[in-house]
């Protein structure tokens, strides 16, 4: 495992695992797109969001086969509007002053490369960003994204596949930090497939891999599959179903996204897990 970095903004998401692991459930991550479906609107759903997450996914827009339609519609929508990376830096800093959410970053390869993954490090972590997941991370840019990561405090977050094998999960200990995430359905982003049979005993071969807290998503798309999966990962990450509830009252995105996250929240304060640790960061 990757010596923690010495930041301040990834203290908060120890911070976050922390709590949850005491009060015996997993911690609630949220994903936004930056900028979806306008910058304004999208800080403030961000804020609204942050009442009732733990840790708030940033998601930098971009179009990938690897997500599903609704988000793809969102990305969409958020470059039409105008984003630009700062626009993450502005959100982060601005979210970073006025909550106590931890913050991480979900983006694709493309975008860090193109900003400059130095300088794309840099400032997330001086805005108050903790860790960032790259879930296309070429294997030829990883030792060298790990590495500029870890100077400016930053976790490195990897997405293991669903069928990993042993020898990719006996390399995860160099590739990781912070947490690790699992998927909880095979395919895209917002898949209505039921959650993965397997899932339990991949997130008990993470731990004992990692000794890394074990976030699962994708496919998570009502408040009784978080729930469910809840009862065995060390966080739940929801994204999809509070964009469909954004794209669904267009009049009021915001407050839509306010209400899909506080009935996620909900289903997980109800869903308490037995008091096991949960690995630590």
């Amino acid at each position: 495992m990757l010596d923690s970095p010495p930041s301040w903004a990834a203290a908060r998401l120890a911070y976050a695992l922390d709590t949850s692991r005491d009060q015996q459930r997993a911690a609630l991550g949220l994903y936004l797109p930056v900028g979806y479906p306008t910058r304004e609107l999208s800080l403030d759903a961000l804020h609204l969001m942050a009442q009732s997450a733990d840790i708030l996914e940033l998601g930098i827009p971009h179009q990938s086969p690897m997500d599903g339609p609704v988000i793809q519609r969102a990305a969409t929508q958020a470059l039409e509007s105008g984003f630009r990376m700062d626009d993450v830096f502005a959100a982060a800093t601005e979210l970073t002053a006025s909550t106590t959410v931890a913050l991480t970053a979900m983006s694709y390869w493309d975008p860090i490369r193109e900003y400059g993954p130095v300088a794309f490090a840099r400032r997330f972590a001086a805005a108050g960003g903790g860790a960032v997941l790259v879930p296309d991370l070429p294997d030829a840019d990883a030792w060298s994204w790990q590495r500029t990561a870890h100077q400016e405090g930053l976790y490195t977050i990897a997405l293991v596949p669903a069928h990993a094998s042993a020898q990719h999960l006996a390399a995860l200990g160099t590739q990781t930090s912070g947490m690790v995430y699992a998927p909880a359905t095979a395919g895209r982003t917002g898949t209505r497939r039921p959650l993965s049979r397997h899932l339990p005993r991949l997130v008990d071969r993470l731990r004992t891999a990692t000794g890394l807290p074990v976030a699962v998503g994708i496919g998570l798309t009502t408040p009784a599959r978080a729930a469910k999966a809840s009862a065995y990962a060390d966080v739940v990450v929801v994204g999809t179903a509070v964009i469909r509830c954004m794209q669904t009252q267009p009049h009021r995105p915001a407050l839509a996204a306010a209400d899909a996250s506080r009935d996620f929240a909900a289903a997980i304060r109800h869903a308490r897990q037995p008091a096991t640790p949960h690995a630590a960061v």
